[in-house]
């Protein structure tokens, strides 16, 4: 039987958190208006224990080669937390916690826990990656699908952020090492703000949309022509090969990240 979806709500904000659907947002409701995009596998859905590509679908822990599933060919994507069932630790009117057992195909035994916490003009994000016993790399992240058009505003979504640099893709998609002054879009990228994520979003008339976190990675993809996505992360594309941060039993993984929000009149 599948896990029945958590509602959040505080104001006029409501959130539903889907434990069985990979502990993924299905719907962030601001005064009736959805901001995130609705079919299957979009809403916001956590990224871990990497986030992103990871190239051709390895890593190396001392001195053994693993290799995760080919999802994304030729590499793999988003880590294999978002495909599991979670477990509900708690639940309150305005905030919850799940919990993920890590399992194959990760060949390291740890939790993955997510925290939402609700607020009538905000949403606090955040995860721990631990491990049971043995050390590993991890990344973590959020992949949001915010919608480019909704009732309410007056014009279509808006983007606003400044990044440092944007790491250089290869034809095959991940990082080459270099880093190169942003180029305008479209953007299936990831840029670095090393004092930080600071991204804004407009809805025109409706609603401004705040994106901060301390992590210095965020990847941003405006291809799809419905939604557009912000995704702060706690590394670049491959970072378990580049730029690998190790889990330990005295030193888990912890990630946070704020959506915050303030309504706007109507022209």
């Amino acid at each position: 039987m599948a896990a029945e979806d958590v509602h959040l709500h505080a104001g006029d904000a409501a959130l539903i958190v889907a434990p069985g659907d990979g502990g993924a947002l299905h719907s962030l409701t601001i005064g009736g208006t959805e901001l995130l995009r609705q079919d299957p596998g979009t809403g916001c859905f956590v990224m871990a224990p990497w986030a992103g590509r990871l190239g051709y679908g390895t890593f190396t822990v001392g001195d053994r080669t693993y290799r995760m599933p080919i999802n994304n060919p030729p590499h793999s994507i988003h880590g294999t937390v978002r495909d599991g069932v979670w477990t509900v630790v708690e639940a309150t009117d305005s905030t919850a916690t799940l919990r993920y057992r890590l399992t194959d195909p990760w060949p390291f035994a740890g939790t993955v826990t997510q925290t939402f916490t609700l607020t009538p003009t905000g949403l606090a994000l955040t995860m721990r990656i631990a491990t049971d016993r043995d050390p590993f790399p991890a990344q973590g992240g959020w992949h949001p699908w915010f919608l480019r058009a909704v009732p309410a505003a007056t014009g279509p979504l808006e983007l606003d952020f400044h990044p440092a640099w944007q790491y250089e893709r290869g034809e095959n998609y991940l990082p080459t090492g270099r880093h190169i002054r942003p180029a305008p879009p479209p953007w299936d990228d990831c840029f670095g703000m090393p004092d930080g994520v600071r991204a804004q979003l407009t809805w025109p008339g409706f609603l401004e949309f705040t994106i901060t976190s301390p992590v210095s990675d965020v990847v941003v993809w405006t291809l799809p022509t419905e939604s557009l996505s912000v995704e702060a992360q706690s590394g670049p594309p491959d970072g378990l090969n580049t730029d690998p941060r190790t889990v330990t039993p005295d030193s888990p993984l912890d990630i946070h990240v704020n959506w915050t929000w303030r309504r706007l009149s109507p022209n």
